[in-house]
C-alpha cells in the first residue's frame, strides 16, 4: 500500500486552493486588524500564522517535515488560520468583504473534510513512519 503524499493526500486541489486562499487572507487581515492596537502583536501574528505550520507538520501530509506532529495538531493549525481569517476580516474590513471571507472559510472547512478525517485517523496519519 502506498501512503498518501501531498500530491495524492485526500482533499484534492480544490480543497488545497480554498485553504491556501483563506490562509493568505489570515496573513493579511490579522496584522491589519491588530496594527491599530500594537505593531508588535501585528508582527507576532504573522510569525505565528506562517511559522507554526511551517515548523510543525504531519508526516505524509507535507513533503518536508521539520517537527513531526500528530494529525490533530495539523487540523488545529488549519482551524487557527481559518478562524484568524474570519475574525480578523470582521474586525478590519467592511461587512461585505468579511462576509465573503466567512463564506470562503466555510467552503474550505467543507472541502477539507476528507483530509481532516485522514489526518485524525491515527496519531501521525496513515502510512507515516513516525510513531
Amino acid at each position: 500500500m502506498v501512503s498518501p503524499t501531498p500530491a495524492t493526500a485526500p482533499g484534492g486541489r480544490t480543497a488545497a486552493a480554498l485553504r491556501f486562499t483563506t490562509e493568505l487572507v489570515a496573513w493579511v487581515a490579522t496584522p491589519w486588524a491588530l496594527s491599530g492596537h500594537s505593531w508588535l502583536l501585528a508582527a507576532l501574528s504573522v510569525v505565528v500564522l506562517i511559522g507554526l505550520p511551517t515548523v510543525f507538520a504531519t508526516p505524509g501530509d507535507k513533503a518536508r517535515v521539520i517537527v513531526p506532529v500528530p494529525g490533530a495538531v495539523t487540523v488545529a493549525l488549519v482551524l487557527l488560520q481559518l478562524g484568524a481569517a474570519v475574525v480578523s476580516s470582521w474586525a478590519a474590513w467592511p461587512t461585505p468583504v468579511a462576509a465573503l471571507v466567512s463564506a470562503l472559510a466555510a467552503a474550505a472547512v467543507v472541502a477539507e473534510t476528507p483530509r481532516r478525517r485522514w489526518l485524525t485517523g491515527n496519531g501521525f496519519g496513515p502510512g507515516a513512519d513516525t510513531p
